[in-house]
């Protein structure tokens, strides 16, 4: 891909992210939890019980950081920390009633949004758009880019 083409699809993913997450952080703080509270409890709602060691590789977050967002949201009411029985440090987690309700709001929320982007794209197009939105997850995951700063020769030209 030529250095110009790469620019553009990188301006163009910046671009999109930004409108997403301005109008992600306007729709979780309108449900009444931060972005990351709106995170762990879409991925604790959509598992029913989840350890907070697998949240934190599903969200990508050291278990310590991620610990004090759940901290926060046991003590709003919006999340159970049960201990296991067999083990008292493997710790699961689950949504009380209250959570559950923000949860479900949140859903209709991006659902409604996500369905209005959806209502934009030709009908012949969404099957098209939703693979290559896959394929390009699929490739940032595997990438694992850790350093902002690589080498020129490290750049394919």
């Amino acid at each position: 891909m030529k250095p110009e083409d790469i620019r553009l699809f990188r301006d163009s993913l910046r671009h999109l992210q930004r409108s997403l997450g301005w109008q992600a952080k306007n729709d979780a703080d309108c449900c009444g939890v931060t972005i990351a509270q709106c995170h762990a409890l879409l991925e604790i709602g959509k598992k029913k019980e989840l350890s907070l060691v697998d949240l934190s590789n599903i969200l990508g977050l050291d278990p310590s950081t991620l610990s004090r967002t759940i901290d926060t949201m046991v003590t709003g009411e919006l999340v159970d920390r049960n201990a296991n029985q067999e083990d008292r440090r493997y710790v699961t987690l689950s949504l009380t009633g209250k959570g559950q309700h923000i949860c479900d709001r949140i859903n209709r929320t991006f659902d409604q949004y996500y369905h209005s982007i959806f209502s934009r794209i030709p009908t012949e197009k969404q099957d098209q758009v939703m693979e290559s939105i896959s394929l390009l997850t699929h490739a940032v995951i595997e990438s694992k880019i850790v350093s902002c700063c690589v080498e020129d020769s490290n750049i394919d030209h």
